[in-house]
């Protein structure tokens, strides 16, 4: 279908890619709906906030009902994906198939696996591990449903996110720590580089897709900032703070001890490759067929700096 007046519903809109969202939908002026689990600060005017239980079927149904496009931001913890994500795809492709609407879906680069260069959409689906094994199927799965008829659907890529509300490691091991007054961290080298990805530029090409035909059925990169190492970025946030750097390098030794006191580090040794050697990604495909202008680096610190100091 093509986009007509109705809501932009995003399903878990209280994680990072959703609170992103929801806030570039209600910028562009579009009837937004945001959908979660739990209560959160006020959203921007004009927004529908619906509480709901992304993980049962009737609940998503209703809360799609009405909807032009369909954002699925929605997550749960790593242990959960193997149990939860496959049923939660297919009730949401449901969802958004009962409304006429388009889906677009939030996803990351799992899938590739360890790649000798800058990942495209054609890369090769190398994963060696659970995770990343499951990606690939879901990706089958929704694509599929493209093809069948069943509903419209673009599968937007980013990396690893940094900004207000991002769950990351950018987030947990450098910014947060910074702000504290303590040491950031980094997985795996240093010096690797590293496509990251601004939420306020994701959300923004996620939008896109949702509201141009030429992206449904296929998947894209959405455009991130340069690939940058590790030693950058911390660098960048301390500056941010008027600090001097400070800064180490969690390797997989310390990894696997970790891992044996919290299950989140013990699932994510899984993906510790994409910190070990350069992880970039090719956002080309979206820039020639849309234009990919992004947040740069800096600014973009200097923001997510400022609206977590603000909520401080």
């Amino acid at each position: 279908m093509a986009e007509t007046g109705g809501y932009h519903v995003v399903l878990g809109a209280t994680g990072g890619a959703g609170c992103a969202l929801v806030a570039e939908l209600a910028r562009q002026g579009r009837r937004v709906r945001a959908v979660g689990r739990r209560a959160t600060d006020p959203w921007p005017k004009g927004v529908e906030a619906v509480t709901a239980d992304i993980l049962r079927a009737d609940e998503v149904r209703k809360t799609c009902r009405d909807a032009a496009v369909v954002y699925h931001a929605a997550n749960v913890p790593y242990a959960q994906w193997p149990q939860v994500l496959p049923a939660m795809t297919e009730s949401v492709i449901a969802a958004a198939s009962a409304a006429d609407a388009v889906l677009v879906v939030v996803d990351n680069l799992y899938m590739y696996g360890p790649s000798s260069g800058p990942m495209t959409e054609d890369s090769p689906r190398r994963a060696s591990g659970p995770k990343g094994q499951l990606r690939a199927r879901l990706e089958e799965t929704l694509l599929a449903a493209h093809t069948r008829g069943r509903v419209g659907v673009a599968i937007g890529r980013g990396s690893d996110f940094y900004g207000l509300h991002a769950n990351s490691a950018a987030t947990m091991l450098v910014i947060e720590p910074a702000l504290r007054g303590k040491t950031a961290s980094w997985l795996g080298s240093l010096d690797a580089p590293h496509t990251l990805t601004y939420l306020p530029d994701f959300a923004r090409g996620l939008v896109t897709l949702g509201t141009n035909a030429r992206a449904w059925g296929e998947v894209w990169h959405i455009p991130s900032g340069p690939p940058v190492t590790g030693r950058t970025f911390i660098a960048e946030v301390f500056g941010a703070l008027g600090q001097p750097p400070r800064m180490r390098r969690l390797g997989r030794g310390m990894m696997t001890l970790a891992g044996l006191f919290n299950r989140q580090i013990r699932e994510a040794r899984e993906v510790l490759y994409q910190f070990e050697r350069p992880f970039v990604m090719d956002t080309s495909k979206f820039e020639r067929t849309f234009g990919g202008a992004v947040t740069p680096l800096r600014e973009g610190v200097r923001q997510t700096i400022a609206a977590l100091q603000s909520t401080q």
